[in-house]
């Protein structure tokens, strides 16, 4: 049976990569405080994962203030903020229905990250020809409206499929294809990362949401959009680069979540 994530698995430095990784998430998994407060870590890392995803969005806000319950400097609302945090909160509902229907799940995400920013008759649908996408990372044209289509179309039957691939990869290549196809036009990026973490949750490298992919993706934003620009030209290197970017971010966000684990211990 073809099986394109596991093809990229074998790609050059994909697997020492997500080796690494896959230490790091195991390293934070064996500590004792989340015997007992493993909610909690889950609960602060949601929190870090929508401050840094709307950061990558270009809407940074300190962490104290999403505690307080403000989402821009000035204390009021901002779209950006207010959709990844719902997003975020939701991670773990969406889990189960993941791998079952994906364009389901998809077109959830965006009406969860998009609720204040598009038209209601917008929300969950892919863009049409008359649409703009944002472009934060300055990325370029995305595809017509039918690649799009269709490119989802096959993103979704591979989701269903069996591979033999590890989760990481296979998050890392969902992330990356709907960046580069930024189908709904606003919000993508918000709900690509959040693609990326369910995939990580439901197939078992992270199943109780302990790591926020995105605080790594965050803290490593200059090589972001530049490793995703190689994934976009499609070369074997470029599509290794991407995902070895992803499993970086992931280490990074375990060793970030493992703070949160000793902060608890210091109380």
């Amino acid at each position: 049976m073809n099986d394109p994530f596991a093809q990229v698995a074998q790609l050059t430095g994909v697997a020492d990569a997500v080796a690494e990784a896959r230490k790091a998430v195991d390293r934070l998994l064996g500590h004792k405080i989340l015997r007992r407060r493993s909610a909690e870590v889950s609960a602060e890392s949601a929190l870090r994962g929508a401050r840094a995803s709307a950061a990558l969005e270009g809407t940074d806000v300190p962490l104290d203030s999403l505690r307080g319950g403000s989402s821009d400097s000035s204390g009021g609302p901002d779209p950006v903020v207010q959709g990844s945090l719902r997003v975020s909160a939701e991670i773990g509902a969406l889990a189960g229905t993941w791998r079952q229907a994906p364009r389901q799940v998809l077109a959830r995400l965006h009406v969860l990250a998009a609720a204040d920013a598009v038209d209601a008759d917008e929300l969950g649908r892919p863009r049409s020809g008359d649409q703009d996408a944002i472009d934060v990372l300055k990325l370029g044209q995305p595809p017509a409206p039918d690649e799009v289509a269709a490119r989802l179309e096959s993103l979704s039957g591979l989701l269903t499929a069996p591979t033999k691939a590890p989760a990481l990869v296979v998050a890392a290549l969902v992330h990356g294809e709907l960046l580069a196809l930024r189908p709904f036009g606003w919000g993508d990026g918000i709900v690509a990362r959040a693609a990326e973490r369910l995939t990580l949750v439901e197939r078992g490298l992270d199943p109780k949401s302990l790591t926020a992919p995105e605080v790594g993706h965050a803290e490593l934003a200059d090589e972001y959009a530049l490793a995703l620009r190689g994934y976009l030209a499609g070369s074997p290197e470029g599509v290794a680069a991407w995902v070895c970017h992803c499993a970086d971010a992931v280490t990074v966000a375990a060793r970030d979540s493992l703070a949160i684990c000793e902060a608890f211990m210091r109380g």
